[in-house]
């Protein structure tokens, strides 16, 4: 554990120095961000000038939902975002030798090795943004629920994450991932929305089979309606269910690649 530690510490002290560079591009990706948060909370403030309650929320604690998977797509974007921008074109190209070769686990380098310096500054905004809607939220809540929703929002990155790496990991077989990747982003469009708006065979893709709808929803209903043993079992179940079955694919597709040098 230590020694990964040390590599992380490696990776981020690269990406700065890496970023630092290009000083304009790190201008532009916060001012994006900043539009994408401000357009999200935009959009709810809007639906409820017609409406006391949606999702059986009202404002306040739709904008704790809001604040989890904006803070979600912060961390993705800036931990996860440039490493699976690039990892189809290491394995199409057979360049996964140098990851395979390393002392270290190879989907820990894959997913890691990049880290998003452009969108940091964006993860600190989303950081504060998750913190305000707690502090202005007028119902009581304790420390421990506050440090396991936090948890759980780690949980929900994981998941998206996951997710990501399966819409990915078909290039071992298929060359290209862009129709997957198409895919992902069209769906992941549920992570934006409270999870009782989906009924029927809906409900069931997206929060068992790909669960966007527990990333934010999920982890924003046990802290906005307490914690509920059946909703917390099916969050943990459907989450290992999904890092095994990405682990899965994973060696599979390795046993399946082919190197440069092959």
């Amino acid at each position: 554990m230590k020694r990964y530690f040390k590599l992380y510490l490696h990776f981020l002290r690269f990406s700065l120095s890496k970023a630092m560079e290009f000083r304009l591009e790190f201008t532009f990706r916060i001012v994006m961000d900043l539009i994408y948060y401000a357009v999200n909370i935009m959009f709810f403030k809007v639906l409820f000038l017609h409406t006391p309650l949606l999702a059986g929320w009202t404002e306040e604690q739709m904008m704790i939902f809001v604040s989890c998977y904006i803070l979600v797509d912060a961390i993705s974007m800036t931990v996860f975002s440039s490493n699976m921008w690039w990892l189809p074109y290491h394995i199409n190209k057979g360049e996964l030798d140098f990851h395979l070769i390393r002392p270290v686990s190879p989907l820990f380098f894959v997913s890691l090795k990049e880290f998003s310096a452009n969108s940091f500054m964006n993860l600190v905004i989303a950081v504060g943004i998750f913190a305000y809607t707690l502090i202005s939220y007028s119902q009581s809540f304790t420390a421990w629920e506050v440090l396991l929703l936090i948890l759980l929002v780690l949980n929900g990155t994981l998941i998206y994450y996951c997710c990501q790496m399966l819409m990915i990991l078909p290039v071992f077989w298929t060359q290209s991932s862009k129709g997957f990747m198409d895919l992902f982003f069209s769906m992941g469009v549920a992570m934006e929305r409270p999870d009782r708006i989906f009924k029927g065979w809906i409900r069931v893709l997206f929060t068992v089979l790909l669960p966007f709808a527990l990333i934010a929803s999920f982890p924003a209903r046990l802290f906005i309606e307490k914690f509920h043993w059946p909703t917390f079992l099916h969050l943990a179940a459907v989450s290992i269910g999904l890092w095994a079955l990405m682990l899965f694919i994973w060696r599979k597709g390795l046993r399946n690649y082919s190197s440069a040098s092959s």
